[in-house]
């Protein structure tokens, strides 16, 4: 059982809330390239304050159409950020994840 789970494919809409999908993987594309791990997310109305586990903080704004928001749903990323030591369980999970236009869970 536990090795079916680690292949499970998981499918959300690409066209979701960006906030309700940075929330629910609890990662950030930088624009470098790093991913780096979500400790807290505080939504103020339009935007939202992201604290990252290596104590950066910064505010982002509620757009589908980003870079940040392209780059979670391709998954584009060099490497994770060692600071913030994101498991790689998190990375698999987050690597068997698809973005479909009409197929997958609406967060």
């Amino acid at each position: 059982m536990a090795l079916t789970a680690t292949k499970q494919k998981r499918y959300y809409r690409k066209n979701v809330d960006f906030f309700k999908l940075v929330a629910k993987l609890k990662l950030w594309p930088s624009r470098s390239g790093k991913l780096h791990g979500i400790k807290s997310m505080k939504i103020i109305g339009n935007t939202a304050e992201i604290t990252t586990h290596c104590n950066e903080t910064f505010q982002i704004q509620n757009s589908k159409h980003s870079r940040a928001a392209r780059c979670l749903r391709n998954k584009l990323f060099f490497h994770s950020c060692r600071i913030c030591k994101i498991p790689q369980w998190k990375l698999e999970k987050y690597a068997g994840t698809y973005m479909s236009q009409s197929y997958g869970a609406n967060l």
